[in-house]
């Protein structure tokens, strides 16, 4: 693998840290990934520029889904979560760990995107709760 050295500024590193340490991986894994993930999104033109905190990640399958960008979590969980479940906004953020405009963001590219997601839940079928 090449080296490059990369300058972040005090505050990014800190936040770049953290939501690497939450991940279980250090700061280069995540540096790695999301460069990756930034470039693939990029290469395949799949990303909705009105909805920068969502990205596309290829699934099991191989095919791309939608997940929150910097993390391994799929739209149609929160969906389910929100809509099935019918757990808060709050609640989804907490059990997730992230911020209440990141599931806003989600559920707001859920509907611009419904069929894409719909077709997805239909597909993957029932999820088991977060926290069973």
């Amino acid at each position: 693998m090449a080296q490059t050295a990369l300058n972040l500024p005090p505050q990014l590193k800190e936040d770049a840290e953290r939501l690497a340490s939450r991940q279980g991986i250090s700061l280069d894994q995540f540096i790695v990934w999301a460069v990756a993930e930034k470039v693939g999104g990029l290469k395949q033109g799949l990303d909705d520029p009105r909805f920068p905190g969502i990205t596309y990640r290829r699934g099991a399958a191989g095919w791309p889904e939608p997940v929150i960008r910097g993390t391994g979590l799929h739209v149609r969980t929160l969906v389910v979560e929100h809509h099935v479940w019918n757990l808060s906004v709050s609640d989804i953020a907490d059990n997730h760990d992230l911020t209440e405009e990141q599931i806003l963001e989600a559920l707001a590219f859920f509907e611009a995107h419904r069929s894409e997601i719909e077709a997805a839940i239909a597909e993957n079928g029932q999820y088991e709760p977060a926290n069973a």
